[in-house]
């Protein structure tokens, strides 16, 4: 390894190494899992539907099948998807660690719902309520601009600790 390549490779790990130091953190629901139990790799192969339409509801993950990131443990329906997320994790997990991208977009944050989603560039989106998610969806772009410059500042603050309104877990599952 020359001494470029080095200095490249170290400075890298540092910048992985700063950006967990201060990472915010993950929304845990009741359930004590991430997305609320179900399985975020499945969101990546259901068919989506377009905007002003609802989703379908997320994949439980199981008990039994889980990974840990973030500080927090992430639940999967299938060995498989649990190794692809192992694989990527950050490829995977929703955006602003589970919190309602809406929410972020206005600078705080809010629970995410794992039955309102969306996925935008290959990124995992949740929000808290149907109403939120007509709001979210009358100007995506413009929204993300919001959160993304908002995330920067209220990314190091709690998690929420709130329950998601409207909403009961049903994952995962044994």
């Amino acid at each position: 390894m020359n001494r470029l390549t080095f200095t490249i490779a170290a400075a890298a790990t540092a910048l992985t190494f700063a950006s967990q130091a201060i990472a915010g953190d993950q929304y845990v629901d009741e359930t004590g899992f991430a997305a609320s139990g179900y399985d975020v790799v499945a969101y990546f192969e259901l068919a989506q539907n377009p905007v002003g339409q609802s989703q379908p509801q997320g994949v439980p993950g199981n008990k039994a099948i889980t990974a840990e990131y973030n500080g927090a443990t992430f639940a999967f329906s299938s060995a498989e998807n649990k190794a692809k997320f192992e694989a990527a994790p950050a490829q995977f997990a929703p955006q602003y660690d589970g919190h309602c991208a809406y929410g972020v977009s206005k600078g705080g944050k809010v629970p995410g719902n794992p039955n309102l989603w969306r996925i935008i560039d290959d990124k995992l989106y949740l929000n808290i309520t149907k109403n939120v998610v007509g709001f979210w969806e009358e100007d995506i772009p413009g929204n993300l601009d919001l959160a993304e410059n908002n995330w920067v500042s209220i990314e190091p603050k709690p998690g929420s600790t709130a329950t998601i309104p409207q909403f009961t877990s049903t994952a995962p599952n044994n």
